[in-house]
Order: structure tokens, then sequence, then C-alpha cells
């Protein structure tokens, strides 16, 4: 596999979430990272700290202080993940740094931003999303928001971000001779990644209540529906064609007279979608809908997943230690191989 960032050094403080799935991703992509963790505290370990050098500092220590600094000294990016001004009371603020690599990049993960009335208060995932507008947009009609796990603030929102931002800084770096801080906050990526949804609301085409909308499952071509073994298919049929098939899929042709997007004959259409989907199991309906444009598939659980045909044909997983593990993501293909 091609490796692009093969060549860049990463000095990363070990931490939790947001700035190790920043690294791990960094890692995948051929990074050279090296993280920093506490001298006396385990090694991080787990599927998030993959493709790392691992170095345990005492930075109360003159010597292993100078250490860090002739690690971060060679280094393309620096990535950290504590609340403002941590870094500085530790004597390795961005200043500092700078002063040993004009070029560095210094990657700060936060909740909060660096700045703002926020900025050194407690909060985790749930509290970042929940200001972003992204927690309250998730749930059924008339029930309590959701928590999506913790994927849009720490994940997407997050470290992902984060990664993107390194790597567009280190470009600038390259280039011009400079680094920059990267602020990268949970609260502030979490309200990017509803750029659609606050489009779609300054246009009207958006309630702003859960569960009523196009792609928030109050459509009934886009939701997901028990199943006779109580397992679930996810339903996304949105173009006409799609549904057209799904409909015809589940002998309910008759509601195709009915305008798929008149809002006032959603409910009547997701009751009978509901019960018929109820009348067979998970994968008979999977094998009945498998070669079609219905946009149908399983809903399955993460003991499933890696064993899925399409995942297996992708090598979208593979086992370590026993355990099953994501892969990197995207791909990089030579031209030429894209189909291989």
């Amino acid at each position: 596999m091609i490796k692009p960032l093969e060549g860049v050094t990463v000095v990363e403080f070990a931490g939790l979430g947001p700035a190790p799935f920043c690294g791990m991703l960094l890692a995948q992509m051929g990074a050279r990272v090296i993280c920093i963790g506490r001298e006396g505290a385990p090694a991080p370990s787990g599927p998030l700290a993959r493709g790392r050098e691992y170095v345990a500092l005492d930075l109360k220590s003159r010597d292993d202080m100078a250490r860090a600094l002739d690690l971060i000294a060679s280094a393309d990016a620096l990535i950290e993940g504590f609340r403002p001004g941590v870094m500085e009371r530790l004597g390795l603020g961005p200043q500092v740094c700078r002063e040993r690599r004009a070029s560095l990049v210094y990657g700060r993960m936060t909740g909060w931003g660096q700045t703002g009335p926020l900025a050194h208060t407690a909060g985790h995932d749930i509290n970042y999303i929940a200001i972003s507008g992204a927690l309250h947009a998730v749930g059924l009609a008339g029930g309590e928001p959701v928590v999506p796990l913790n994927l849009v603030g720490d994940f997407g929102g997050g470290g992902m971000l984060l990664a993107f931002g390194v790597v567009a800084a280190i470009l600038r770096a390259r280039s011009t001779g400079e680094g920059c801080v990267v602020d990268a906050a949970m609260t502030d990526g979490a309200a990017m990644l509803m750029s659609m949804m606050y489009g779609f609301y300054a246009a009207g085409h958006w309630q702003d209540e859960r569960g009523t909308n196009l792609l928030d499952g109050g459509a009934p071509f886009y939701r997901t529906y028990r199943c006779a073994d109580n397992r679930y298919i996810a339903v996304g049929c949105i173009e006409p064609q799609f549904y057209a098939a799904f409909m015809k899929g589940i002998g309910a042709e008759d509601l195709l007279e009915l305008p798929q997007r008149d809002r006032a004959h959603w409910p009547r259409v997701q009751e009978r979608i509901a019960q018929t989907v109820a009348t067979r199991t998970r994968d008979e309906w999977t094998a009945l809908f498998e070669g079609s444009d219905a946009c149908v598939t399983p809903v399955l659980s993460l003991a499933e997943a890696p064993l899925d045909a399409h995942n297996t044909a992708r090598g979208a997983f593979a086992q370590n230690g026993g355990a099953w593990q994501p892969q990197c993501a995207p791909r990089f293909v030579d031209y030429g191989n894209e189909g291989g």
C-alpha cells in the first residue's frame, strides 16, 4: 500500500481518545509517530495505539526534558490533547517548541478550543456535540436526543479533523518554512460536520425537530426497521427509482401512487413498511434484495461486521491478538490498479 506520509515525523504526547486517533491515522498513512508517555505509566495499548514508537519520560527531569525537546526539534509536527495551558506549564508550549524548530506544526486537540468562556471547563464528547446542534438533531420524533456513540465529537469532529489540519499545516510549512498552531476543537468540528443540515435549515428544507426530516429517520424510506427475528435492516432508498424497487420488493407498490416526498403520507407509508418487514427475518430480507438497487442492508453487530462478505473482500478488518481491528482508510492505490 502507498504510504503518502512516509518521511514525516510526528511527536505525540500520550492521551485519550481523539488525539491518539489522530496519531493512529497519521501512522497508518506512513508517518513516523513517536509517542511520549509518562515514566512509570503503562504504555498505551489497543487499536488507537497502533503504529507508534513509545518513549517514557519524566518531564520534571532536566535530561528527559532535553530529550523531549530534541525529539520535537527533529519532528514535522507535535500533537497533544491536554487542556489549554497544560503543555505551557510543562515547559513545552508552542513558543518554546517553535524556538527549537520554526517549521514545527503544533497540533492541539481539545473539546472547547484554546479560547472561549468554556475553554478551561471539563467536558466530554456528549457536551461538545450538545452545543453544536448535532446532539439535538439525532433521535426519534418526540423522543430524547440519542447519543451517537462518541463518533461525532471525539473522532469525526475531533481526531480526524486534527489529522487533516496537521497535514494541511505541514504542506504549508514545507512551502513557507513557517509552522503554526492547529487549534482543533470538537465543538467547532461537530458544528462543521452539521454544515449540510444548517444549509437545509436555512433554506427551509429542515425542521428543527429531530426525527421529522429526510435524513434523520423521519422519512419512511431512510430509516431502520425491525424484522421478525428482532434484528434490523437499514433502508436508504431516497431516489425515486430506488424507492420503487424497494416498495415493489416488499409488495407495497400500491403506495407508489402517493408522492414520495409528501410528509403528510409518511406515517401511513412507514406503518405499512414496518408491518411488512416484521413478517420476515433480517437475513431473509437481505437475501431478497441482494443485487438490487433498493438500498437495503442488514444492520450488523460488532461481532458480525468483520465477517461480512463485502468487508472480507476488501480486507476492512484484520485480526490482531485474536481481536478484530478496522484497517487503514482511505486507501492509496497506484493508477492502473484501482480495480485490484
